[in-house]
């Protein structure tokens, strides 16, 4: 009888990766996290958990009342004009869901949840994957070779265990058209003020022209802190990933000349040192797994968009159900990746659609665009069938 799958290679630590390490920790698997940065990032933007699907799988994961401690109370956005004045304004629940936390704060708590089962390494990078009929020998940056019984590409939308096990990132990853950029900075008084509707709710408050949005938000949990929002239309841009200079003169550059508060929040981009800038583009993988049934991609790296595609949600629910059908055919991993994408893909690529919209909705191409968006959402009963509609987006039937 063929010896049961238990060592599993995890590579990617953000939020698929530890969420995946908890539930095979509980199955007996002995799951390994690699990890490129040198530690958990801290704070971050705001992500969510919307509908009865999200919110069971937190719950038998047991961090649901954690969370909850730990939610922002979602986050108000307020679009004006040159002047300050509103043009549109969006209450909470629109972008928070039933939870939203700081992504960070998510990180950290799917990790401790993981432990003790779990072994963390924190940076290095799988450099080499070589499959065999009874494992996979991985290379790494610093660390010497292994082998496991299975590797899990969970590192998100540039995923290194898909470009290895897969081929290039160009053959699966798609530009949206637009570009995002956050980045943190210190309160200033002389920005314009952000007014929440409850006393937990962070808001932010943004200025569109047509393909830009230039936001501004702060957070009742630090009022010496703000973190700037930009996101802007453009072709496939060249760039390194890695050179944050190079990226900050590429924003600057996109929103020259803006007026309202843009050139303050473009100064404070030269002390950044948190700046996060990437393409808003979806990855679709073909199959999920390996035809040597021994590597297998979850969360972002198999079906992934940047924002707006309720990632963070589909993401734990993936990681669920992998952990579940390895759990019923531990000899068998083929047959459970098989398993694993049947349930999951049609659930992962519904969710996955709203990511199209993300540019053309917070930064409409045209002008007439823009007018259209605000009129259509100053309607509450528009707004209230968006809201029903993501939803429905994330309802799945759960394995037990």
């Amino acid at each position: 009888m063929p010896t049961p799958t238990r060592t599993v290679l995890i590579s990617g630590a953000s939020i698929a990766g530890p969420a995946l390490a908890h539930w095979l920790g509980r199955h007996g698997f002995r799951p390994t996290v690699v990890e490129l940065a040198p530690a958990l990032r801290p704070g971050g933007r705001a992500v969510d958990f919307r509908g009865e699907t999200h919110l069971t799988v937190l719950e038998r994961m047991g961090i649901l009342d954690e969370l909850r401690r730990a939610q922002t109370g979602g986050t108000t956005m307020t679009f004006v004009d040159a002047d300050g004045r509103e043009l549109l304004h969006l209450p909470a629940s629109f972008a928070g869901g039933d939870i939203e936390v700081l992504r960070g704060d998510l990180a950290r708590i799917l990790c401790a949840s993981s432990l003790p089962a779990t072994e963390y390494v924190f940076g290095d990078s799988v450099t080499g994957l070589s499959e065999t009929p009874t494992g996979v020998d991985v290379t790494f940056r610093h660390a010497p070779p292994r082998t496991f019984d299975l590797v899990i590409g969970a590192d998100g939308l540039h995923s290194t265990v898909r470009r290895l096990a897969f081929g290039p990132e160009h053959r699966y990853v798609r530009h949206l058209g637009y570009y995002a950029a956050t980045w943190s900075l210190p309160h200033d008084p002389a920005l314009p003020p952000v007014t929440t509707e409850t006393p937990h709710t962070s808001a932010t408050i943004g200025l569109n022209t047509p393909g830009r949005l230039a936001g501004i938000g702060t957070s009742p949990s630090d009022p010496t802190r703000a973190h700037a929002f930009f996101l802007f239309a453009s072709p496939e841009l060249r760039y390194d990933r890695n050179d944050p200079l190079a990226q900050k003169a590429l924003v600057k550059e996109a929103f020259d000349g803006l007026p309202w508060r843009v050139p303050h929040l473009l100064d404070s981009l030269d002390a950044a040192e948190d700046l996060y800038f990437d393409s808003i583009s979806r990855a679709d993988v073909g199959t999920w797994s390996t035809t040597g049934g021994r590597i297998a991609l979850v969360g972002d790296a198999a079906c992934g968009a940047t924002i707006g595609g309720m990632g963070t949600g589909t993401a734990l629910v993936a990681a669920y159900v992998l952990a579940t059908e390895l759990a019923r055919s531990p000899e068998d991993p083929r047959s459970a990746f098989t398993r694993y994408e049947f349930l999951v893909r049609p659930y992962a690529e519904r969710c996955q659609k709203g990511g199209d919209r993300t540019g053309p909705f917070l930064a409409p191409a045209t002008a007439f665009g823009l007018r259209v968006r605000n009129t259509l959402l100053s309607r509450r009963r528009c707004l209230e069938w968006m809201l029903r509609q993501g939803q429905r987006a994330t309802a799945l039937p759960l394995p037990s």
